[in-house]
């Protein structure tokens, strides 16, 4: 879960790592702004990941009429139109912010989004939200839409690239898992091997609380 108020001496863990796989847009994103504006600093990764209900053409009708939304004499004002997955969940969490006020932009700079799992994120221990999970919220039948491919239909140009260097991470992913696997495997069978050598030494430890 994502990390709530905390009964100990301190309030928020130092980062809460968030992979953003089989979430839902919108509610990852209300998660994570009470998230921010209470403080807690949150690292998004996979964003390109992320689910949108509907149908992944109803989805590019949508996000094609909000292309068309422009200033008329200066386009560069504004509103900028964000390709990158990344920046599209980010856009989406300050869109559900005060963030012209100091409050709401100390906390967007709290945030930090990534497409793919780039270093140190993947040594790192990743959270999931459970209330914005897509299988979990959204009813077995309905239509959804994979963000990175409604964002590589609007012009983001890097979701084979992603694809490609996600598929590495995986596979050193798991020779290190099954790496550690064997090497726990071996401290159990050691430990079993000199129990009865340390039978005294464990009696005296446990007198003490160990």
């Amino acid at each position: 879960r994502v990390a709530s108020r905390r009964t100990s001496s301190r309030m928020f863990d130092n980062v809460v790592v968030i992979d953003c796989k089989g979430h839902l847009l919108g509610r990852l994103a209300s998660v994570l702004v009470k998230e921010l504006m209470a403080g807690q600093r949150v690292v998004c990764v996979r964003t390109e990941e992320l689910n949108i209900s509907g149908s992944l053409f109803r989805n590019k009708l949508k996000f094609a009429y909000f292309l068309k939304k422009r200033t008329n004499t200066t386009p560069k004002k504004g509103p900028i139109h964000f390709r990158a997955p990344g920046r599209i969940l980010w856009r989406v969490i300050r869109g559900m912010m005060p963030h012209k006020t100091a409050r709401a932009k100390a906390a967007l700079d709290r945030l930090k989004v990534f497409e793919g799992l780039p270093h140190p994120y993947d040594k790192q221990k990743r959270q999931v939200v459970p209330q914005a999970l897509r299988h979990l919220r959204l009813r077995p039948n309905r239509k959804y839409c994979r963000l990175g491919d409604l964002a590589g239909s609007m012009g983001w140009r890097h979701n084979d690239l992603i694809a490609r260097l996600e598929e590495k991470r995986q596979v050193k992913a798991t020779a290190y898992h099954k790496t550690k696997q064997e090497k726990a495997k071996l401290v159990v069978q050691a430990k079993a091997a000199a129990g009865k050598e340390l039978e005294a030494v464990n009696a005296q430890l446990a007198v003490y609380g160990y």
